[in-house]
């Protein structure tokens, strides 16, 4: 593994049965940065970080995670990776300090600096007032902060985030973001998977979207967004049989010929430049009323939707199915 590789992945490849879960992922994390790994339910997200970090057996292929094989020197490895899953893996029986505590000690810190560190984290993630609260009465947010503050317990230079914000509420994802962002700037290496788009936004260096067990496709949000295309301009008019006139005054600003979507007039850039006065004028020239017009650069939906054929929010109305 190249040194500046905190993970990396050679033709992994893990089936169960005819399933081909992983089949053949490359990927690799430079060390401090966030790789986010993107795909539908059933893609092989999971199974792969469940492989990084010795859970299950790669049928074929190489990884390593922190220098370590991760069948050959999965042991040792243990100690230097940290995992907090979409659903909080913490003892419902024990109060907020205890599951910390209880961790370290796992980890061999010994009782002192097992407790020093679960004070550390308690102040950390904004539970020192429920300390001595057993978890059963925790929230939501709650016990995923108390969980990533487990997987934080012995300081591991590469933590791996399946999906750790599924259904919190805005205020608790914002807040485990600053979170993670804040381990990152102290160089930990992170692999996120995660279903929010606008997580692996703003989150992730680079981003690999993986579908079928295959990684489809790789690169930063910017990278990946400019594969789907530009910028573009969409119109709502106040007379929507007028769609078809406004095709054709906007045509010579647009790069390829506008389309119609549920009554918006898509119009994909040449130039952005002056480009929203110039359609106003364009169509009013035409006597065609505009009731909303924008000017919107693709996103990450838009990248999920052209290489796996369906929208991310599908994805999520599908896993609360």
């Amino acid at each position: 593994m190249a040194p500046d590789h905190a993970i990396e992945t050679r033709d992994l490849r893990k089936s169960f049965g005819d399933v081909h879960a992983v089949d053949g992922v490359d990927l690799r994390v430079p060390t401090g940065s966030v790789l986010g790994l993107l795909g539908p339910n059933g893609a092989g997200k999971t199974t792969t970080v469940r492989i990084l970090t010795t859970l299950l057996r790669p049928d074929s292929g190489e990884a390593r995670v922190a220098g370590l094989d991760v069948v050959r020197e999965q042991d040792a490895l243990r100690s230097r990776i940290g995992l907090a899953g979409q659903y909080a893996a913490v003892d419902e029986n024990l109060t907020g300090r205890e599951n910390l505590e209880m961790v370290g000690r796992l980890y061999h810190l010994g009782g002192n600096v097992a407790r020093r560190r679960a004070m550390e984290l308690l102040a950390e993630f904004d539970l020192v007032e429920a300390e001595g609260r057993l978890v059963r009465t925790y929230s939501g947010g709650m016990r995923r902060r108390l969980d990533l503050g487990a997987a934080l317990v012995a300081r591991p230079p590469v933590l791996f985030l399946d999906e750790p914000t599924t259904g919190l509420d805005p205020r608790s994802r914002l807040a485990l973001w600053g979170t993670i962002e804040k381990q990152v700037a102290g160089g930990t290496t992170v692999l996120l998977t995660t279903q929010y788009l606008d997580e692996a936004d703003r989150l992730a260096d680079s981003i690999a979207v993986i579908d079928h067990g295959r990684v489809i496709a790789e690169g930063t949000s910017d990278e990946l967004k400019a594969r789907v295309g530009g910028e573009r301009l969409e119109l709502t008019l106040e007379d929507s049989a007028q769609c078809g006139a406004s095709i054709e005054v906007l045509a010579p600003m647009a790069d390829e010929r506008p389309t119609t979507e549920n009554g918006v007039v898509i119009v994909p850039l040449r130039h952005r430049a002056g480009s929203i006065a110039e359609a106003v004028r364009r169509l009013d020239e035409r006597g065609v009323a505009i009731d909303d017009i924008a000017l919107r650069r693709p996103t990450l939906d838009d990248v999920f939707l052209t290489l796996t054929g369906h929208a991310a929010e599908e994805q999520e109305k599908e896993a609360a199915a």
